[in-house]
């Protein structure tokens, strides 16, 4: 139903009280700064912007490799709230590697087997964001693919 690796982390939350799912989602968003653009890397989208659902900028850029297969990295401004970074880094993790078509099948419905019904109640807008700043991309970039290979 979810690519392997998003799988993974929805499996793994699903196993935790919802105390432990607290502690594990700080843990991810400490480690969101790491999601960012390396030097060096290029990228065929960026969309750098800040929305009004949101606290703060932030940034999501898209690769695609040869084989069709993403990779997305996010950049996030020093106001973004620790759900949003959490959820960067659970999705840039587990959309690795995964093909354009794959992250725009991917249904919301893992979010709330994450974060839990409560932090989905209170800060429903938060935790979709991520995903539908990447489902947005993923959509212009496959767009303008289908508009080339067309023409």
């Amino acid at each position: 139903m979810y690519p392997a690796k998003l799988q993974q982390i929805v499996d793994l939350f699903s196993a935790l009280p919802d105390p432990e799912k607290r502690e594990t989602l700080i843990t991810y968003a400490d480690s969101a700064k790491k999601q960012g653009p390396r030097e060096g890397e290029t990228f065929e989208l960026e969309d750098v912007r800040k929305d009004e659902e949101c606290t703060d900028t932030v940034g999501v850029f898209l690769k695609v490799n040869p084989d069709r297969t993403t990779h997305f990295r996010v950049t996030l401004g020093p106001q973004v709230q620790t759900l949003t970074k959490a959820m960067t880094s659970i999705l840039c993790k587990g959309f690795e590697g995964c093909t354009i078509e794959e992250v725009l099948d991917v249904p919301a419905d893992f979010v709330p087997k994450i974060v839990g019904a409560d932090l989905v109640r209170q800060r429903s807008q938060t935790v979709y964001y991520i995903l539908t700043r990447m489902k947005g991309v993923a959509t212009v970039w496959r767009n303008r693919d289908r508009a080339a290979q067309s023409a």
